[in-house]
């Protein structure tokens, strides 16, 4: 019941323009910010300044750069039971307290500059120009995981298969953790460049280059569709899913759902002052929306 009175309030915040309406976040206007992540009632978001903690489901954000070692520019988060992780410019960061202060986890790394990590289950995964890096210690050290000579920009999981996307090589996946790559390239065409991938369900959906979209597998990679359905064509950076839901950020034409797996697409920019998207998330309230130049937004679900 839960599920369908949540689909239900998300159409009516649609039709109703007192609601469907993005709002910026205080305390990030201006600022580059490339990565989001929601862990119960605390929200990041991390740019070229570092991290940020919002404790009031996006609405006001602080910097989050105290501890040990300060964080800086942040391209990507995760969790895990007891740790929030993030990937920067400075290698791979920890946290046990939701962000009061930050601890470098970079040994093992080649190169600290991040394009993404990932929880798998028992394992973390951190990509970035030298390829995909594993850890079974919570972060404590990194080994190669395959890819070395390839520049990793995403990252996402179906169970117990890992997916990349790359610049310039395509898609990836792997069965094994890594110990071998597949590259699953069909359907992509002249699509060579990923910045982001999202796993909703057994569903795939990859952003690819200028020129292109939002591409979708139903086969676990074996192959991939280029959407239409109203979704505008061009670089996608940024994914966020439900099981009601999914949602595309664009580079330069905001922010894009669905409620059909894909098939076909909405608009929602109104409000949005920057239409350039790198990162998005959900949360039991919102959409959070993470652009170039303007910070944080939000996007009201329930009313």
């Amino acid at each position: 019941m839960k599920k369908i009175t949540l689909q239900f309030l998300f159409f009516c915040c649609l039709s109703v323009s007192a609601y469907g309406q993005w709002q910026q976040s205080a305390g990030t206007a201006g600022l580059n910010m490339q990565s989001l992540l929601t862990n119960g009632i605390y929200n990041f978001a991390g740019g070229q300044t570092g991290a940020y903690l919002s404790i009031d489901s996006a609405a006001n954000y602080s910097l989050s750069n105290t501890g040990n070692d300060n964080v800086g520019p942040t391209r990507g988060f995760t969790k895990d039971n007891n740790y929030i992780y993030t990937c920067t410019s400075q290698g791979a960061f920890r946290s046990s307290d939701n962000g009061a202060t930050w601890v470098s986890k970079s040994v093992g790394l080649t190169n600290l500059l991040g394009g993404g990590i990932l929880n798998a289950g028992t394992r973390l995964f951190y990509v970035g120009p030298t390829g995909v890096f594993m850890s079974t210690n919570q972060g404590d050290n990194w080994s190669a995981a395959g890819l070395s000579t390839t520049d990793v920009r995403c990252i996402t999981a179906i169970n117990d298969t890992l997916f990349v996307g790359t610049n310039g090589a395509g898609i990836y996946k792997s069965i094994d953790w890594g110990a071998n790559w597949i590259p699953i390239n069909n359907g992509l065409g002249g699509s060579t460049n990923f910045r982001a991938i999202e796993s909703k369900g057994n569903i795939l959906f990859a952003g690819g280059q200028i020129g292109t979209g939002v591409y979708r597998s139903t086969d676990f990679g074996a192959n991939w569709t280029l959407l239409g359905g109203g979704l505008a064509s061009g670089s996608y950076r940024g994914f966020a899913s439900n099981s009601q839901l999914i949602v595309a950020g664009s580079f330069g034409a905001g922010v894009f759902y669905s409620t059909d797996n894909g098939n076909n697409w909405t608009a929602i920019n109104t409000g949005l002052t920057d239409l350039t998207i790198f990162d998005l998330e959900l949360n039991d309230n919102y959409i959070i929306a993470a652009t170039n130049a303007q910070g944080v937004f939000r996007f009201a679900l329930l009313i």
